[in-house]
């Protein structure tokens, strides 16, 4: 969660977190995020997600039928999850799955521009780069467990206000309390866990819970002594970190281009060249969410992500003026104001959420949550339904904390973990029947086959 002041009025505006996801329903279980903003009165709007206009280099172009298309091979990938899951069958590519159920987008742009919408978008990585169970799971875990509904929170004081409320009760001025503290080395016992940070400080505890994201993690910006052992270290580098970067512009109100009247919530682009080139738009000098401030945002995932946040902004305004000149048919004045994270390269998160990929099972998911001796570990990471999602984030912190304050009281139960996790093919079973001509591992008169 990260908000920064925008524009010439200071707007707030979200680099991280803004939507909550899969509210709740009557009589059913509630997200506690979105009570949390109920709670604490914030503003919000409710998402429409049929509120959608699609263009290409030509202008609005109407390809939203084939929403409906992608909509049903996805109900078939989603079905055969369920089954994989169940019938413990091999996991396999969300981009296999959806192949298998008709979707093949190919070359076409307009096909890869929904594909974007209804995947990347949620996931941060293209579905070649995810697993079909565990993306289905994590998208039943939210949308069918709570409901299928989701806010956008644009509330002057920031989407982070009600944790900011929340932690009130730990009394902030509490000296024990280290806000703004870079952590740079962790060593852990039998007996106790010391933290050390980048002052100079350290501070000594029976128990720690762990709450860097999985790209901090990765990038071994935190030292752990011991080092973490084998599984819990196959558990985090198994596991995917995403990129979801959000560019802001603000208009003079005589420059903006959209109809702020009649506008849709949301604005798809299909490139002719290149897949997921600045694909979604948001308005949000429109009713119900800022109206006169001139703003408007894009999203880009992964690579595009990556290569965005390693370019000058100069290049970046380019190249999105010229996106949206094409989009709208018309040139773009330059804007106000022009503002984007730079979330892969920050250190304290390497990255915004995570994904999960092809190839990792629940046992090897569950290493990278599992705690090693004192040390607990949690985020939206480790949430095995939930990950990507801030209530993950949420139930993952609940769950850790429960835990620890058990191992206070004398009730310590550690977390499963698997140091070996075996395949699902015997040695004996590479023979020439299944394909394989020779030894690849062993070595015959001093050569390797």
């Amino acid at each position: 969660m990260r908000n920064t002041q925008f524009g010439d009025k200071n707007y707030t505006v979200e680099f991280g977190a803004n939507w909550v996801e899969g509210l709740g329903s009557r009589n059913g279980p509630q997200n506690p995020i979105w009570q949390m903003v109920q709670k604490h009165e914030m503003q919000y709007t409710n998402s429409n997600f049929n509120s959608l206009t699609t263009y290409d280099e030509n202008g609005i172009n109407d390809y939203t039928s084939i929403i409906d298309d992608y909509k049903r091979a996805y109900k078939i990938f989603e079905q055969d999850a369920g089954i994989m899951l169940t019938e413990n069958l091999e996991d396999r590519s969300a981009r296999a799955g959806l192949s298998l159920g008709g979707w093949k987008p190919g070359q076409n742009k307009t096909m890869q521009a929904v594909e974007w919408w209804q995947w990347d978008w949620e996931s941060a990585y293209e579905p070649e780069y995810s697993s079909q169970i565990f993306g289905v799971v994590g998208a039943n875990a939210t949308f069918n467990q709570f409901s299928g509904d989701s806010v956008l929170v644009h509330d002057g004081r920031g989407y982070s206000f009600w944790l900011k409320e929340e932690a009130k009760s730990l009394n902030l001025t509490d000296s024990n309390l280290w806000l703004s503290t870079v952590v740079t080395n962790i060593t852990y016992t039998d007996q106790q866990v010391t933290v050390h940070t980048k002052d100079g400080r350290c501070i000594e505890a029976a128990y720690a819970i762990c709450t860097f994201s999985l790209g901090v993690l990765q990038n071994d910006a935190v030292n752990f002594e011991p080092p973490l052992p084998q599984w819990k270290r196959e558990g985090i580098e198994t596991f995917t970190m995403g990129t979801y970067t959000k560019i802001f512009l603000q208009f003079r109100q005589d420059d903006i281009f959209w109809d702020r009247n009649n506008a849709s919530q949301f604005l798809l682009y299909a490139d002719p060249h290149r897949r997921g080139y600045y694909p979604a738009w948001e308005p949000l000098d429109i009713p119900g969410f800022l109206p006169g401030s001139g703003i408007i945002f894009g999203t880009i995932t992964h690579e595009e992500a990556y290569r965005v946040e390693s370019q000058g902004y100069e290049e970046t305004k380019k190249e999105v003026l010229e996106v949206l000149g094409k989009m709208f048919q018309r040139n773009i004045s330059e804007p106000i104001a022009f503002a984007y994270p730079n979330w892969t390269h920050e250190p304290w998160t390497y990255g915004t959420y995570s994904n999960w990929p092809q190839g990792v099972s629940l046992k090897m998911h569950q290493n990278l949550r599992a705690n090693v001796g004192r040390l607990w570990f949690a985020g939206e990471a480790t949430s095995a339904q939930n990950f990507g999602f801030l209530h993950g984030a949420y139930f993952e912190g609940q769950l850790a904390g429960n835990e620890v304050a058990s191992c206070l009281h004398g009730n310590c139960t550690d977390r499963a973990h698997y140091e070996k996790l075996h395949g699902n093919v015997e040695y004996f079973e590479y023979t020439l029947q299944n394909g394989w001509r020779a030894s690849t591992f062993e070595n015959n008169n001093d050569q390797t086959a």
